[in-house]
């Protein structure tokens, strides 16, 4: 679950190459979901 409230998601892109799905909710909630479906949160390190 993201969160205990609704949050707007501001940007989704799916990127061709890897086929992963990035998701970032509210302010700060960023996700990126493989092919596996296995999603993860991101953190900032990882940019």
């Amino acid at each position: 679950m993201l969160s205990n409230t609704y949050k707007d998601i501001h940007l989704f892109r799916f990127q061709i190459q890897t086929r992963d799905v990035y998701i970032l909710a509210g302010e700060n909630i960023e996700i990126i979901v493989p092919p596996s479906g296995l999603w993860r949160f991101l953190n900032e390190t990882e940019l």
